[in-house]
């Protein structure tokens, strides 16, 4: 994580941030959230294991005139939900770097993937946002874990899988709640 030296909080833009596995919101259980901005005015992101089950071609012919029928589209978060956000990312794991481009126009999209078959594009249906203050609140109440970039994790791994493998890394007892059951009394 990113720690500013004169204080006590987390930097959180560029990171991830995790469901806590007591987080029961049905917006944000289990969920892992890419932090694209973080600002005074509030702070923005994208739900990244949540697949909407269909690719960009099954939304919009447009996407397929623009090579990019095949990308999946995830469901980013409860706002904006009629909008469509672009995003494309590359891990190099020889420097561990993680690149991000987000709100990309579909057309910069093609030719960003034209200029690198290896990049990773996704699409988001809306996003994630919280008012002034209101991540600080929810960060001290517990409900969020902030991680590094696992650019690997994110790239490899898929659903509750992804969640759950970060939050591992993280600790180790978060790792064993995230294992138990939504409900516990069903076993």
């Amino acid at each position: 994580m990113f720690q500013d030296d004169d204080s006590d909080e987390f930097e959180i833009l560029g990171s991830l941030m995790l469901a806590h596995p007591h987080l029961k919101d049905p917006n944000f259980a289990r969920s892992v959230v890419l932090m694209t901005a973080h600002e005074d005015e509030g702070s923005l992101g994208v739900v990244v294991n949540r697949s909407a089950g269909m690719n960009l071609g099954e939304v919009d012919d447009s996407f397929t005139d623009l090579g990019l029928e095949d990308v999946p589209l995830y469901i980013g978060g409860p706002v904006a939900s009629d909008r469509i956000i672009l995003a494309a990312w590359k891990v190099d794991p020889i420097v561990n770097e993680f690149r991000l481009y987000f709100g990309l126009e579909p057309k910069k999209a093609q030719a960003k993937r034209l200029e690198d078959p290896d990049l990773k594009i996704r699409a988001f249906r809306g996003y994630s946002g919280w008012g002034k203050e209101q991540l600080t609140g929810e960060l001290s109440d517990n409900a969020w874990v902030v991680s590094d970039m696992d650019g690997y994790a994110l790239t490899h791994l898929e659903g509750d899988e992804l969640w759950r493998h970060v939050i591992m890394n993280i600790n180790l007892e978060l790792g064993l709640m995230s294992m138990a059951p939504d409900l516990p009394e069903w076993n």
